[in-house]
């Protein structure tokens, strides 16, 4: 039998993986084989650190610097696929931005800038990725947030835009099954990373501890976690995935008495 987790010979795209989640899902599907594409925004030394990585494991990296929420970004990037690769198999849509701040806060430039990174770029990124996906099909896998369903505190714009991810993805799931193209998304639970840091609620120094207590799994959750549930949407395994949000946070977010 095949093994399911073999993705030699596949392209993939990790947009925002320099850093945190997006590098670990980079480096999880080279280790599976794929060749993978590193996008970033600012930081290119990371990215391009990511990409000798990958090289490292003997397969192909291209690392390209494009804002995946302006409409030029994404013409420069997706063309550097077409031109390098000629394909492209998984499209994994990790980039994330936006300002965190109350609602009676919130700037009108602060609002458009974290709905065209987060909702507006996934859209026109897929309407670029689906013609080069071969005809047996690709996968889609949106990374999410519990903020789509949850009040997070100074959440309201990217808790706004989450909610359209995760509806975009439904609809695109549904539109694209017929192409063999499964299209889902993961919710991560709370992961140590730099962008945690941007929040309010982490000047508590007890924020860390609070959330591991309250954690079933008895442990926060890893970017190594959401690239292991990545790889599995992107397998065969997933085959019958189509529009779903799989939430990867230990159970936290699961109404346990505490």
């Amino acid at each position: 039998m095949e093994n399911p987790l073999d993705f030699t010979g596949k392209t993939a795209l990790v947009t925002g993986s320099g850093r945190g989640i997006g590098r670990a899902i980079a480096l999880k599907l080279a280790e599976l084989g794929a060749h993978v594409v590193i996008n970033y925004v600012h930081n290119q030394e990371p990215a391009e650190e990511a990409a000798a990585q990958i090289r490292a494991l003997g397969r192909q990296a291209l690392a390209v610097r494009a804002n995946v929420g302006k409409e030029e970004g994404l013409k420069t990037l997706f063309g550097q696929i077409g031109d390098q690769f000629g394909r492209l198999d998984f499209f994994i849509s990790n980039a994330a931005s936006g300002f965190n701040r109350p609602a009676l806060q919130q700037k009108e430039s602060g609002w458009d800038h974290t709905l065209n990174v987060n909702a507006r770029g996934f859209l026109f990124a897929a309407q670029l990725a689906v013609p080069l996906m071969p005809p047996e099909g690709g996968k889609i896998v949106a990374i999410t947030s519990p903020g789509a369903e949850r009040v997070l505190p100074d959440y309201v714009a990217v808790g706004a835009s989450k909610a359209a991810l995760n509806a975009l993805v439904r609809y695109l799931a549904v539109e694209l099954a017929p192409r063999h193209i499964n299209v889902n998304a993961v919710s991560p639970g709370i992961i140590e990373t730099d962008a945690l840091q941007h929040f309010s609620f982490m000047q508590d120094d007890q924020v860390i501890p609070r959330a591991i207590a309250n954690t079933p799994a008895g442990r926060l959750v890893l970017p190594e976690d959401i690239a292991n549930a990545v790889a599995f949407l992107c397998s065969p395994l997933a085959e019958m995935m189509c529009g779903q949000v799989l939430i990867v946070d230990g159970g936290y977010t699961l109404p346990v008495p505490h």
